[in-house]
């Protein structure tokens, strides 16, 4: 909970805004983020110049998509080269370090909910006097922008609302993955402005068509892992939110503890990790693949991606990311009546 300190000072923060100030909020868009993203742009609106939406990646998940064309967010995509259209910049729901579309850009104020990975006042991707409100112990950056909008006393019109309840529930995995009392009490309040008919919308939209093949690939790919895991290999993929929503599908399989689906995205090899909290793949991406790439998260889910080249100088691209992430040889998970094959 916010103190009465802290409202002050978000308050006066609010207050000194420089009203010729052009801002560029930037993300790496997922529900959590554009949520918080909306958020902070109905907060500065009408205290500054101008305020837009940049994102550094493309948006290809279908429940992202419905997201933003349900809820009319308005997001354009990042260009470096127009940098010096904006005089500050804001960064929700990553920090300067998570990648490298970040680098060389001011930050004037960064609101997270993942761990602080080194000290902001030595970056130098902040802006001086930058304002950084980072709180790990929540389930969602949306949690926090809810607070700020209660201690400002500003009511969410209904598509702010559901686009935060969508972000809360997409991080704590609609709090069976993770989640405060915080968070729950922020869903609860946002729960009585927002459109929850929109909001069942957004969550049916889940799956492409074109992405059943992948599921039957998963599946005849799943290996058995320790500690009541599985891996499952796809190989080529056109995006890393499939192996995204192939991960978290495995999450409602009922006695499976954590799982690892892993593919190659154009010259990157991507392992997306989820568990149920038993095991920690946070800390098991980080151990397994830091070396070689990026690699890190949260103990529920994690992901880490490697240059392809590295992968190849070890041989068989699957071989050495079931090397990786286990230490003994893995068994082929025995199909029969109780697991049936899935259908294309």
């Amino acid at each position: 909970m916010l103190s009465a300190e802290q409202i002050a000072q978000l308050r006066q923060w609010r207050h000194d805004l420089d009203k010729t100030s052009r801002w560029c909020i930037l993300i790496n868009a997922d529900p959590d983020s554009m949520a918080s993203a909306m958020a902070l742009m109905r907060i500065i609106q009408g205290k500054v110049h101008s305020v837009e939406i940049a994102r550094i990646n493309n948006v290809t998940r279908p429940d992202n998509l419905a997201m933003i064309r349900y809820l009319r967010i308005p997001m354009r995509m990042w260009n470096p080269d127009k940098k010096n259209q904006y005089t500050h910049f804001a960064l929700l729901d990553s920090q300067p370090g998570h990648n490298k579309a970040f680098a060389g850009v001011p930050f004037s104020l960064l609101v997270d909910h993942h761990p602080m990975s080194e000290d902001p006042s030595q970056d130098s991707a902040f802006a001086e006097d930058a304002v950084c409100i980072v709180r790990p112990e929540l389930g969602a950056t949306s949690t926090l922008m809810t607070r700020f909008l209660q201690g400002l006393k500003i009511t969410p019109s209904s598509r702010l609302a559901t686009a935060l309840l969508t972000g809360i529930r997409t991080d704590t995995a609609a709090f069976g993955r993770s989640g405060t009392d915080e968070d729950f009490q922020a869903y609860r309040w946002l729960s009585k402005q927002a459109d929850l008919t929109l909001l069942r919308r957004i969550q049916r939209s889940e799956y492409l068509m074109a992405w059943l093949p992948l599921f039957t690939r998963a599946f005849q790919s799943l290996t058995e892992c320790p500690q009541n895991g599985a891996m499952a290999w796809l190989g080529f993929v056109s995006s890393g939110d499939l192996l995204v929503a192939i991960a978290d599908f495995f999450t409602k399989v009922h006695g499976l503890h954590w799982i690892a689906v892993s593919g190659i995205v154009a010259e990157t090899v991507i392992v997306i990790l989820r568990g149920d909290g038993s095991r920690d793949v946070g800390r098991l991406a980080q151990s397994c693949f830091d070396d070689v790439g990026e690699a890190g998260g949260h103990r529920n889910l994690a992901r880490a991606e490697f240059p392809l080249s590295v992968a190849h100088q070890e041989g068989n691209l699957e071989s050495f990311v079931r090397h990786r992430l286990f230490s003994r040889k893995l068994r082929p998970i025995r199909r029969t009546q109780e697991t049936p094959r899935p259908s294309a």
